[in-house]
């Protein structure tokens, strides 16, 4: 294959195997693969890409997921580097996040960057009663007047910054909440929203059964993005916080699907 095959836009002439070394080297490159960005990049069907996509996964070069490939073994940064990604963007998504809440509420909040930014940013003195796996976002609200904390048990993974496994999900089962804020690894209009962790899923996966309204917060990167396990139909999802680039087919496209979507401002970074 060619240099210019591999960093370039793809002609429509190549060849089935040229075709699917291009894919491969975005999937190194991006750490996943959206049909239907590399369709329109190669000026061919999504048919024929997922058909390139199933031949690559049959040769167990990716991963075959729902609107993608992701490759064979998918990182997941550890939370202690996605602090540090970011914070304008993630406290703009928080602020507008923090206006869905209502006085006396309860709230399930999930562990991650974005989540411990949203617990900061809760108003105090609303007689909040917060329950969350994450100690970060319980230490978020630990020294501010007005919140309830109930801390969930299990075990802790470092990675996700959170306590998941059988036992953090048993510790839901008792509780009843107004609002959820699950952690987002992808959403699309399709699929719903997806995680990477079958763990950490299961756990989401229950915070959404036991909330009477779930909101999605997201960076702009996992809109239309892929991942391994579905958290949830979109059909679930109440309400989305995204940023304030996202642009307006976007936000219609997902408002036609009866989701709320609530546009954050500009963000500082």
């Amino acid at each position: 294959m060619s240099k210019a095959i591999a960093h370039e836009n793809l002609p429509a002439e190549a060849l089935p195997q040229e075709r699917q070394q291009w894919i491969l080297q975005r999937l190194r490159s991006q750490g996943r693969v959206v049909a239907a960005e590399l369709a329109a990049e190669s000026q061919v069907s999504e048919d024929s890409i997922r058909r390139d996509l199933r031949e690559l996964a049959a040769q167990g070069l990716c991963k075959r997921v729902y609107g993608g490939a992701l490759p064979l073994t998918v990182t997941v940064q550890p939370l202690k580097q996605r602090r540090a990604e970011h914070a304008g963007r993630k406290q703009a998504l928080a602020r507008k996040a923090a206006t869905l809440v209502r006085q006396g509420q309860i709230l399930l909040i999930d562990a991650g960057s974005t989540n411990t930014a949203i617990a900061a940013a809760l108003p105090e003195r609303s007689g909040l009663t917060v329950v969350t796996n994450a100690p970060d976002v319980a230490l978020a609200l630990m020294d501010r007047e007005g919140f309830e904390i109930l801390l969930i048990g299990g075990r802790v993974d470092p990675r996700i910054g959170g306590a998941v496994g059988a036992q953090a999900v048993k510790s839901l089962q008792g509780i009843r909440a107004d609002l959820c804020f699950p952690g987002a690894c992808a959403l699309d209009l399709d699929g719903g929203l997806w995680g990477f962790d079958s763990e950490e899923v299961l756990f989401k996966r229950s915070m959404v059964e036991y909330s009477g309204e779930t909101a999605v917060v997201v960076t702009s990167d996992k809109l239309g993005s892929v991942a391994t396990h579905r958290v949830a139909e979109l059909g679930e999802v109440q309400h989305l916080v995204v940023e304030h680039d996202v642009d307006k087919a976007t936000r219609a496209a997902y408002a036609a699907r009866g989701v709320a979507v609530h546009r954050a401002d500009a963000a500082t970074d």
